[in-house]
């Protein structure tokens, strides 16, 4: 896993990051995004692209935030989002998030 999205995009899913990816590889949820660590070529584009600053390179993820690199990679599995590895998201919208990620409570009004 190269780039892993974080807390601070539950519930704002700006799209910058989006828009910005040269290899397709940021998948919307319900109430997040989440990066395909397959699918990611470690290019950091999206890091200075996203305004709320909710994207870190795995191997520098704050110590509190390092569950969502799991969050991201299980949210492509046959268990959570079925998604397995498409090979881009192609503005895919997926009707799901990770159970960690739906069970937290509502962070944007």
């Amino acid at each position: 896993m190269a780039y892993v999205i974080t807390g601070a995009c539950i519930d704002i899913k700006d799209g910058a990051c989006v828009k910005c990816c040269p290899v397709d590889c940021i998948y919307e949820g319900e109430r997040t995004l989440y990066i395909h660590p397959d699918e990611c070529i470690d290019c950091g584009v999206c890091v200075s692209a996203c305004p709320t600053q909710a994207i870190y390179e795995d191997l520098r993820l704050p110590p509190e935030m390092e569950h969502f690199a799991a969050i991201n990679r299980e949210f492509f599995s046959a268990g959570v989002s079925g998604l397995g590895s498409p090979g881009g998201a192609d503005a895919k919208r997926v009707a799901c998030d990770h159970p960690a990620i739906a069970a937290m409570p509502q962070m944007a009004g």
